[in-house]
């Protein structure tokens, strides 16, 4: 990804209210609840070998993505108050 897509796409990122996206990631990991959670259902699928489905592969970045955001948010929020941290 180019340098400056990643910059904007980080200073959008950060703009965003971590509590939202706290929640927003706790809610899509384990929606819906019954009978499992289709993010714990599709990694086990992946780590069997049977996620080949195009819509089990868009649910699995659908209630993934959410967490990677916060992840990525987290990671810029952390290397921001702690100087330059290695790349």
């Amino acid at each position: 990804m180019p340098q400056r897509w990643s910059a904007a796409l980080g200073a959008w990122l950060d703009r965003v209210p971590l509590a939202l996206l706290v929640a927003l990631a706790a809610w899509l990991a384990v929606a819906p609840v019954v009978p499992e959670p289709h993010l714990w259902q599709k990694l086990k699928m992946l780590a069997a070998g049977t996620l080949t489905r195009p819509l089990d592969i868009f649910d699995l970045v659908f209630h993934a993505a959410p967490i990677a955001l916060l992840a990525w948010r987290l990671v810029r929020q952390l290397r921001g108050r702690g100087g330059s941290a290695p790349r």
